[in-house]
């Protein structure tokens, strides 16, 4: 620490709208409300590095004249095993050509159709859970895409002020800053300025949530080191409601390489003919489902899981390259760029996968408008649970409830904005340093991050046991405490800061996967290896 800044409390800073996040849900939703007042977005990188960034595969959305609204909402509520609310995934479905639209009115360079009279000039392609193609991308850089552009225009507008490498420590409510009033409310949050060192009070008549998932609280994730479980961490804190974090998406496929951490493989690669194989070149998923490299995530990530551990081997195959070169290199440029660099052609021989957590089916519980539990908060993105994912998340579904509920939020907050406007920023009570001191050192932190993410890992990843989660609980207890008690003590920092929030989700999670007492979607237990229709066909919430 020698020769830094000591951290300093700051002042405070005042918009209309305070948007946490800024990939594909929290710029988008920031670009609607900048209409309307001044709109800080608080990132802890830069406003590009996001996992939105890091999506290969697209958005789904109803564009080919075979396919149907009902079609894609039927499909979606296939893959969440009976715990999608219908409502809200017809909402989210209706609304997924006009965003799509609006994408590309924004300069998104979709992949054009290779059809030389096609009914939609951009081409779609199909995914695990899909009855049909309706997937448009951006060759296998879909995510990379979408951000250039919406940081493009976040850049572009006068009422968007964006503060990177800010990090924020927790949410300001009026229960704890301001306990006379009659219900709780969200007044922004206490932000940490890395650069600068200094916390400032972010103050904001709105308030959004958009950031992101909890990958990193697994020792092997395809998401970025930002993905740490802030918002729900944050918004469990203030006294919002959370559910369903026991269904954690386990990418099957995530390259297995000492060289590069964390690389997706789309699977893209299986909707256009990828095949898995044991590591003895024997296809297995056709022993497992019908729908063989086709089936829902859940099914085959577990195949892959089962197969390493039944060989040994640490990976199985994913063999592309009985299609054309030309068309891998066409239809897969980023993949085939980054495999090469690794010395493997992906055209001429197989890809090693692992499984890794993906994506988060559960999270602060919202409503069809993305509005939580506590005034004047809204989340959406991953860290929300708005009902459209149930049980396990339809491939490429994602980013469309992204841009899907920046539409509905823009519209309640719209409907809502006569009333508040004018409402003043009540005076809230300043960050308190105490006699917190600077860290002598960083390696309690990095210790306890591995030993979070390796218990997670161990015994509460894709497949789970009674046993499994109460040693889970009983070690992320033990650390929690050891955790809360340094948090205390020391000034924050980023790292410090997410550690903390890492270790709240844990035992988050492990209460959801502790309390369902079945396997349903992403979550499997050993015990309890069937679906348990009269007792759990309902969300795990918890207040």
């Amino acid at each position: 620490m020698q020769g830094e800044k000591f951290l300093s409390v700051g002042e405070d800073l005042s918009f209309d709208f305070l948007v946490i996040g800024s990939g594909i849900a929290g710029a988008s939703l920031a670009l609607k409300l900048a209409a309307l007042g001044r709109v800080a977005i608080v990132c802890k990188e830069t406003v590009g590095e996001t996992n939105t960034r890091y999506a290969q595969g697209g958005i789904a959305g109803v564009f080919d004249q075979h396919d149907s609204y009902d079609s894609h909402t039927n499909d979606t509520i296939v893959a969440g095993a009976g715990l999608c609310h219908e409502d809200v995934v017809r909402k989210v479905v209706g609304a997924g050509p006009g965003a799509i639209k609006e994408l590309i009115e924004m300069g998104v360079q979709f992949t054009p159709s290779d059809s030389k009279s096609p009914d939609f000039e951009y081409h779609l392609t199909r995914e695990g859970g899909h009855s049909e193609r309706r997937i448009i991308h951006a060759d296998d850089m879909t995510g990379m895409a979408v951000q250039k552009a919406l940081v493009e225009k976040l850049g572009e507008h006068p009422n968007i002020s964006i503060f990177e490498f800010h990090t924020c420590i927790d949410l300001i409510v009026t229960d704890k800053a301001c306990p006379d009033f009659s219900r709780n409310r969200c007044l922004g949050a206490y932000v940490l300025d890395e650069q600068q060192r200094e916390v400032h009070s972010f103050l904001a008549k709105c308030t959004i949530l958009a950031t992101g998932g909890h990958g990193k609280l697994y020792l092997y994730t395809s998401n970025p080191d930002i993905a740490s479980g802030d918002g729900v961490a944050m918004a469990w804190r203030a006294g919002a409601r959370v559910a369903n974090l026991e269904f954690m998406q386990f990418h099957p496929t995530c390259l297995y390489s000492s060289k590069e951490k964390n690389f997706l493989i789309t699977e893209a690669i299986r909707g256009e003919g990828g095949i898995l194989l044991s590591r003895k070149g024997e296809r297995f998923m056709e022993r497992v489902d019908p729908r063989k490299e086709l089936a829902p995530r859940d099914i085959v990530a577990r195949a892959i899981d089962a197969e390493i551990k039944k060989t040994g081997e640490p990976f199985v195959l994913l063999d592309i390259s009985h299609k054309p070169p030309e068309f891998v290199r066409q239809h897969f440029p980023n993949i085939y760029a980054t495999c090469l660099e690794l010395g493997l052609d992906i055209t001429k021989e197989a890809i090693p996968v692992v499984p890794a957590a993906h994506y988060s089916c559960g999270g602060v519980v919202t409503d069809t408008r993305g509005r939580t539990g506590i005034k004047s908060l809204w989340a959406l993105g991953e860290v929300a649970c708005t009902g459209l994912h149930g049980a396990n998340r339809l491939a490429s579904n994602s980013l469309l409830e992204g841009l899907a509920f920046a539409e509905f939020i823009a519209e309640d907050v719209n409907n809502l904005w006569s009333s508040i406007k004018n409402l003043p920023n009540p005076r809230v009570a300043k960050w308190q340093l105490g006699k917190a001191c600077e860290p002598d050192e960083m390696t309690v932190v990095s210790q306890l991050w591995d030993e979070i993410r390796r218990t997670m890992w161990n015994y509460v990843g894709i497949v789970r046991s009674d046993k499994r989660l109460a040693r889970a609980d009983a070690r992320i207890r033990q650390i929690s405490e050891e955790i809360e008690n340094y948090y205390w003590d020391v000034v924050p920092s980023r790292a410090l800061i997410e550690v903390r929030n890492l270790a709240a989700v844990a035992a988050l999670t492990i209460k959801c996967a502790r309390a369902r007492k079945e396997s349903r979607g992403i979550h499997y237990s050993l015990d309890y290896p069937q679906i348990d229709e009269n007792n759990f066909r309902k969300d795990t919430v918890l207040c």
